[in-house]
């Protein structure tokens, strides 16, 4: 298809107001944030987006809002994942419809696809949309569903349009694995911020970083210093991210980057319901990891 995903695409937030309704304009505002750090692409209504409670409405909005805010300046990778392969294609076509570049899509999360029914999933998907299309592991979040390397290897194969993938199983053996059989058109990206260099070292080209949404052009010095061989600024900036992504133990996916964000002025809001705010214990050691940045939260 001729795109090709790579750089640090940050998984963008879903900034909502108080009541849980869309902010569309403190949308606009993280775009331009994320521009101003030097991102190589962004990657709205994705697992950091919380998808999984937005109505289609809603994403739309998003899509359209994050597509008018760039302008071109860089690529628009859009989460359209979902539990069954209809509503798939239908988001996937409604992304396109919004000028989106490419979608990300995560592999079904309440059911537990076998590997031949995963292909089925993406081969469909491939066939009934436009858009370059990557893959989305993450076995946390899917009950243990991991993409088997055979299974990308076949779909790579016979699907032009699935470009790369994002991994965010955190196993580096499986994403070498990725890397390996995916072939040289096949891009894998890092889904864990923890190992965005190693992921670069095994052959990846780059990251789909939450922790961009607060220190963008530190997560972009990664890439930007590997890709010109100078590993050791690299390894630098990783081990500098380290303790931000480690903090999302902190609190309830996606709550700890929305507050960071939130701490530093940046718009981002409550997570929806039932996600709930983090304790005062673990805001205050956010605090501390976030003035290790050079911020100062309030």
């Amino acid at each position: 298809m001729g795109f090709e995903p790579k750089g640090i695409i940050p998984a963008m937030v879903t900034p909502l107001n108080a009541d849980e309704s869309i902010d569309l304009e403190g949308v606009r505002k993280v775009v331009r944030f994320l521009l101003e750090g030097g991102v190589h692409g962004v990657f709205p209504v994705g697992s950091q987006g919380e998808f999984w409670a937005l109505s289609k409405e809603e994403k739309k909005a998003v899509w359209e809002t994050v597509v008018d805010e760039v302008n071109g300046e860089v690529p628009v990778y859009a989460g359209t994942g979902a539990e069954s392969t209809s509503e798939v294609v239908e988001l996937t076509r409604l992304a396109e419809d919004t000028g989106c570049d490419a979608a990300s899509i995560i592999t079904p999360y309440y059911i537990t696809p076998k590997a031949h029914e995963l292909y089925e999933h993406y081969r469909t998907i491939a066939g009934k949309v436009d858009l370059p299309i990557l893959l989305y592991n993450n076995p946390q979040r899917t009950g243990g569903v991991n993409i088997q390397p055979d299974t990308v290897a076949r779909i790579v194969e016979e699907c032009s349009s699935v470009v790369g993938m994002k991994d965010s199983s955190g196993d580096l053996t499986l994403t070498m694995d990725y890397i390996r059989k995916g072939g040289k058109r096949f891009a894998v990206l890092a889904g864990r911020d923890t190992l965005i260099y190693a992921t670069l070292l095994y052959g990846g080209k780059g990251a789909i970083a939450a922790c961009g949404n607060v220190v963008p052009s530190l997560v972009v010095e990664i890439y930007e210093a590997f890709v010109k061989g100078d590993y050791e600024k690299a390894l630098t900036a990783q081990y500098q991210l380290a303790p931000l992504r480690i903090a999302f133990e902190l609190g309830t996916f996606p709550t700890v980057i929305k507050e960071a964000m939130n701490m530093v002025g940046l718009p981002a809001g409550p997570c929806r319901k039932p996600i709930l705010p983090m304790d005062h214990a673990s805001r205050e050691r956010l605090r501390t990891i976030l003035q290790g940045y050079g911020y100062h939260p309030t």
